[in-house]
């Protein structure tokens, strides 16, 4: 009797581990919720089954030079924007992500209602690019970068397009704009 019960208990814990799935928005170095860097854009129609997938070539895109990819959940809410590597290619995989839900986070809690203190309480910032109305944050040891308007900083550094800036100049309140994952480094 004690045998067939721990048979019993060893095949339940089996099935629990194998039956764990795959947080659908969480965000790590290697993937996007169900989205890794190794799926390519054929596969997305069976990992985004119960989503919509509208596709919006970059010749009909002004702003952009790469076909992009919208994901859509089925009350038509915006999840994500795919950039590809290779345009009019279904073996292409994917360069970038933006974020628009505030569900997906970070292994450390980053979402987009987070502010620049939760992200500096929780990562290192590698870089700051100071572009025309925007700053670009990457992230030290993570594909990760989020863009924070340049409104947040002071006038002197807001209006001086270039000007260095730093992790101190940017109030602790500023929100995320934009929350992105690159993956323009990955093999293809």
């Amino acid at each position: 009797m004690k045998k067939s019960f721990f048979n019993l208990f060893i095949a339940v814990l089996l099935l629990a581990a194998c039956s764990k799935s795959t947080d659908p928005f969480l965000i790590t170095s290697n993937q996007v919720g169900y989205l890794t860097k190794e799926i390519k854009v054929k596969q997305l129609d069976s990992l985004f089954i119960n989503d919509s997938i509208v596709k919006v070539l970059a010749e009909n895109n002004p702003m952009s030079t790469n076909d992009q990819i919208e994901i859509y959940e089925k009350g038509g809410d915006k999840l994500m924007v795919l950039s590809v590597k290779k345009n009019n290619d279904p073996e292409s995989k994917i360069s970038n992500i933006q974020i628009f839900d505030d569900r997906f986070k970070t292994n450390k809690g980053i979402h987009l209602k987070s502010t620049f203190k939760d992200v500096t309480d929780k990562y290192e910032v590698s870089s700051i690019a100071n572009t025309l109305n925007s700053l670009v944050i990457s992230l030290k040891d993570t594909d990760v970068y989020l863009i924070i308007d340049k409104e947040v900083l002071s006038f002197d550094l807001r209006t001086q397009i270039g000007a260095k800036v730093e992790v101190y100049d940017i109030p602790e309140n500023a929100k995320i704009k934009f929350l992105m994952v690159g993956w323009e480094g990955s093999d293809d």
